[in-house]
């Protein structure tokens, strides 16, 4: 089990989402299962089609993102008869949004001839169809978190066609080794903030899909839920939490909690959501799933032997989306579970009904 979960955490999304992995070479018939163990759920029937698709490849690869963001000085900016915010955004090439803060303007954003500006300086980023937030700030090597927290960016994160962004650093020193290292690794808020395709400004996100045999492509953005329409329930049936939420003895600190089941427990939608995530692209969780549920929640399963969802897929609460694993860095089955408000892990156990 040792080399498949090992072989698990070198594959893409692709490869998990193609079913079982024989060891010993894809040409050789496995044998027959031997029947479940009395402690040790049977495995449910899952659709054989849906374990065949291919996955899309990641948004953050499907437009590539050059950086060419144009540095400017602070300045003032005299507003003349027809400007709006985004005609002086362009004009000067600082963000609307950033503009609007810097001078205490909110909705409508009215402005008047002869009124001064300020217009913050800074490396500005101009948004093209498709780009995501990953592959911008893998394109300047500063970590995607950092371009959220300068440009202040909320719910839902998806970048519209001709948005700026702020890139902080100094543009004229070369991001380092270990910060270009930095982007290029991700983690669970880089994929809940910056995997989302950006769209036209006018356009709507796309709707999810009601089952996996649909795949959305990598360059549409998914529409999620705005409200959570179901209370929470544990993801899988039986088990046992041996990792809880917080720092541990050796002061590492653990978003989620850890739930030892049986291989290959049938781990379930904790929510009614929306798959904003199912791949094994963080290392240390392998097998991996996260579902978005409005009202800022998300939810993540990570060490799952097998997906069975897509990204942009609709799910309900207690619908099957994987399988639980040993991969990543799992030295046993079990599910690593998180529940976030926001950007904010919290202790699934106090969201959970008590067993």
């Amino acid at each position: 089990m040792g080399d498949l979960r090992r072989g698990l955490t070198a594959m893409g999304p692709a490869a998990l989402l193609a079913g079982c992995l024989i060891p010993g070479g894809a040409d050789r018939a496995p044998a027959p299962p031997p029947p479940p163990a009395q402690d040790e759920p049977i495995r449910r029937d899952v659709d054989e089609s849906v374990r065949a698709l291919p996955a899309p490849p990641p948004a953050w690869v499907a437009r590539p993102v050059t950086a060419d963001a144009r540095t400017i000085s602070p300045s003032t900016y005299i507003v003349e008869r027809g400007d709006n915010l985004r005609r002086i955004a362009d004009r000067t090439g600082a963000a609307s949004e950033a503009i609007a803060r810097e001078n205490g303007l909110s909705a409508p954003f009215t402005i008047f001839p002869g009124q001064r500006l300020s217009i913050p300086g800074g490396r500005w980023h101009l948004v093209r169809e498709g780009q995501t937030g990953i592959a911008i700030a893998r394109a300047y090597g500063v970590e995607w978190s950092r371009i959220v927290d300068a440009n202040r960016l909320e719910e839902p994160y998806i970048l519209r066609t001709g948005q700026r962004v702020l890139i902080p650093g100094d543009a004229a020193r070369a991001p380092s080794r270990a910060e270009r290292a930095a982007a290029f690794r991700l983690d669970i808020d880089d994929l809940v903030t910056g995997s989302q395709p950006a769209i036209a400004e006018n356009a709507a996100p796309a709707r999810p899909a009601a089952t996996a045999k649909r795949v959305l492509p990598s360059t549409a953005a998914v529409a999620e839920p705005a409200r959570i329409t179901s209370g929470f329930q544990w993801p899988v049936a039986g088990g046992r939490v041996v990792r809880r939420f917080g720092p541990g003895a050796s002061g590492e600190r653990n978003d989620g909690i850890k739930i030892a089941v049986p291989l290959e427990t049938p781990v379930t939608a904790a929510a009614d959501g929306v798959v904003a995530y199912a791949g094994s692209d963080i290392p240390s969780l392998g097998g991996l799933v996260i579902l978005k549920h409005g009202s800022r929640l998300t939810s993540v399963y990570g060490h799952a032997g097998q997906l069975l969802v897509q990204r942009g897929q609709a799910v309900k609460r207690g619908q099957t989306i994987a399988l639980s694993g040993d991969t990543g860095t799992a030295n046993r089955p079990e599910l690593h579970f998180e529940i976030r408000d926001g950007r904010t892990p919290v202790d699934p156990l106090t969201r959970l009904p008590r067993r």
